[in-house]
């Protein structure tokens, strides 16, 4: 069974898929360990209440997720988990990523798990990323051991710089991670 840490970040609008993907991920003999970002932990939106979406991934994954920066530190001194997702990643989360702001128990896990040379998959979902968050997704693709969901334009026509990653493609992306490899193509 494959470990992985699944950082939920705060691009709300994309939970449904999301929680199709911890089926998926579930589903191919992952071991999923959720980790919150403090807006998934605290916010409630008009997509979920908080307290449902918790309850929903408690229940997929069989584990509370993690909601601290203190939880989160042990990623970064024992082998927790084989891998790393963030989905959704949200262009401020990309951005802390990036230039290693750890400020969340999300970043904290992902910095942890890269500094010990651990795959890192990001699910990018942000308004931004063909604007300011730009030059981060390039330095990210970059970056050793980073991989990334193929991702392209959501509404191109209304939201020139909005990027969205194909969730239904996390699993394989994942296990290409684990093999030191980016999917292909990137850009969907």
């Amino acid at each position: 069974m494959i470990k992985l840490g699944l950082c939920i970040t705060g691009s709300f609008c994309t939970f449904k898929s999301i929680l199709s993907a911890i089926d998926d991920l579930v589903a191919n003999d992952f071991d999923v360990t959720p980790i919150f970002s403090y807006n998934v932990s605290t916010f409630d939106t008009r997509f979920f209440k908080q307290a449902d979406f918790e309850k929903l991934v408690t229940e997929k994954t069989g584990k509370p997720p993690i909601k601290t920066i203190v939880d989160a530190e042990p990623f970064g001194t024992a082998k927790a988990v084989d891998i790393m997702l963030v989905a959704p990643c949200t262009g401020n989360t990309l951005a802390k990523i990036a230039n290693g702001i750890t400020d969340t128990p999300v970043t904290l896990a992902v910095k942890a798990h890269l500094r010990n040379n651990r795959p890192v998959v990001i699910s990018v979902s942000t308004n931004d990323a063909l604007g300011a968050n730009a030059k981060n997704i390039g330095f990210l693709l970059n970056t050793r051991n980073v991989f990334f969901v193929p991702f392209g334009q959501d509404a191109p026509t209304k939201k020139f710089n909005s990027l969205i990653a194909d969730t239904s493609l996390i699993v394989p992306t994942c296990k290409d991670a684990l093999a030191g490899k980016q999917i292909q193509p990137v850009l969907v």
